[in-house]
């Protein structure tokens, strides 16, 4: 069958300044997902984050988070989940932005390493390792004239949104197709797609 994610976490950075940006495509994804299965969020302290859990696609056991602890320290929100629930590494799916990638590219791996994204960073710190999902979504490279930090924690041009819109729908339908049949049947179909502007 393949690796079944259970437990599926975007990232990003809590409050409303935040919202929307590049950084933050995460939580977007998960928002979504959140409203298409019907599950309600709550704020967890425990946790550190809001947590969402209920059932996905009939019956798959499913729990979804978006840490508060802010991006560079992720991983102490999704360890706690993971004691919790004793969940293993290979049945996470991290979500999160990627500027080596083309706005309207995703990508999904089941290890690998952090690839200067700090979020990523501490997930490995906390969990212990390299060896869990993820799934990136492209939110491009910054131009020259812009910082690395402006550039993430900038929004979307009015350009670039339609396309951020379908690459969610994207990652929306790459997560529910490994549910059915596994990240790798996924990745085998989703790693080559783009959404590409009608105005190229």
């Amino acid at each position: 069958m393949g690796t079944i994610p259970q437990f599926i976490i975007g990232l990003g950075n809590p409050g409303a300044k935040y919202d929307k940006t590049r950084h933050n495509i995460g939580f977007e994804v998960l928002d979504d997902l959140a409203k298409l299965w019907q599950m309600s969020w709550q704020e967890n302290r425990r946790f550190k984050g809001y947590f969402a859990e209920g059932r996905a696609l009939g019956n798959h056991k499913i729990y979804l988070l978006k840490p508060l602890t802010y991006m560079n320290l992720s991983g102490e929100s999704i360890r706690a989940v993971m004691d919790w629930y004793k969940l293993e590494p290979e049945s996470l799916l991290v979500v999160y932005d990627d500027m080596d990638l083309a706005v309207g590219r995703l990508r999904i791996r089941l290890s690998g390493s952090a690839g200067g994204h700090n979020g990523i960073k501490s997930a490995i710190a906390h969990i212990g390792g390299q060896n869990f999902p993820r799934l990136r979504i492209g939110i491009g490279q910054r131009t020259a004239d812009k910082e690395t930090i402006s550039h993430v924690l900038g929004k979307f041009t009015p350009e670039e949104k339609p396309i951020v819109s379908e690459t969610i729908d994207l990652a929306i339908a790459a997560i529910e197709m490994s549910l059915k049949e596994g990240l790798e049947k996924a990745m085998s179909l989703y790693n080559a797609r783009s959404v590409v502007s009608t105005q190229e």
